[in-house]
């Protein structure tokens, strides 16, 4: 559905990005990770045709996005970080210009617009101006725009920033909802936004691709270790230091009411701090595994690609 090959582009002697390579497939819902000034937007400004590349070859739907660009956007829904939004409009007139200058025949236009109000919960100020609509109902109506013309792609780019949590799950959901009936490109500061939306991730670090893989594959790509929490009714001071001179524990934080544990791979460390624990009579209420976190990928990723960085700047 998407292929990017040997992607690149330059300010003058500024790289935002640099030969990206990923293949995202039909249905997909990619989340599109990394700091800022990671090159996400730029990579997103690219694919949509809001920018030239300086090198590389990008298609969508077999599509190139440089030498068929008409063809790409009919395929391509685009939500830019500012929704491109007219305040003096009223909601269901905005989205029948759209429709129009999305090219929907003025027979399907109204069935259009229809659809993509119902879709993005948009009933109740379909007659509202723009401007006065609510944070959340803005986010909504820029979904709606990008929807309007029912494409293949989806491509959504810090969908939920600005918003209070509440409007924050409603948008969540509504995205949910179209993973399927689109493939989804989406780019968020939120990880565990992007652990509950997306079925795959690309990390990327100062223009260059860190990782692209399942969430679960890149927790096992980091670290065969296993991380454990452990509560007692006793938390006596030595604890820290006891949990840590145990075989196969690599570190130890007091996290609140608990412990956290990180052993090292391939250790049964989890069965020694059990015993222990009993054995020590500190008051069992619990020793359990804890799934490691997308937060901690992300982190150990790039913290592992500003080591490369810095080991080959050394070396040069």
């Amino acid at each position: 559905m998407i292929e990017v090959e040997g992607l690149s582009k330059r300010y003058g002697p500024v790289e935002a990005i640099r030969n990206l390579n990923f293949r995202i497939e039909q249905g997909d819902v990619m989340g599109f990770l990394g700091p800022n000034g990671a090159g996400k937007t730029t990579t997103m400004r690219i694919l949509t045709g809001y920018m030239p590349a300086t090198e590389g070859v990008a298609r969508v739907a077999g599509h190139d996005v440089f030498d068929e660009p008409r063809e790409v956007k009919k395929r391509i829904g685009y939500l830019p970080e500012r929704p491109p939004l007219y305040g003096y409009m009223i909601v269901e007139g905005y989205l029948e210009h759209i429709a129009e200058l999305k090219g929907i025949s003025r027979a399907q236009r109204k069935d259009a617009v229809e659809r993509a109000i119902s879709r993005c919960a948009l009933e109740e100020v379909r007659s509202r101006l723009v401007s006065h609509l609510s944070k959340g109902y803005q986010q909504r109506l820029g979904i709606a725009q990008a929807i309007i013309h029912d494409p293949q792609v989806l491509v959504l780019d810090e969908p939920t920033i600005g918003l209070d949590p509440r409007q924050i799950v409603e948008i969540r959901e509504m995205i949910r909802g179209f993973a399927g009936a689109h493939t989804i490109v989406l780019s968020s500061h939120i990880l565990s936004e992007v652990s509950q939306i997306c079925n795959k991730v690309i990390i990327i670090n100062r223009g260059e691709i860190v990782a692209a893989d399942t969430i679960d594959q890149l927790r096992k790509s980091i670290t065969a270790a296993e991380r454990v929490r452990v509560r007692v009714a006793d938390k006596k001071p030595e604890i820290v230091d006891i949990l840590k001179a145990l075989p196969g524990v690599q570190s130890v934080v007091e996290d609140g009411a608990a412990f956290i544990v990180d052993t090292l791979p391939g250790s049964k460390a989890v069965e020694v701090i059990a015993r222990t624990v009993l054995e020590k009579e500190w008051g069992f209420i619990e020793v359990a595994r804890i799934e490691i976190g997308i937060e901690d990928v992300f982190l150990k990723l790039i913290e592992a690609s500003e080591a490369k960085r810095a080991e080959a700047a050394q070396e040069s």
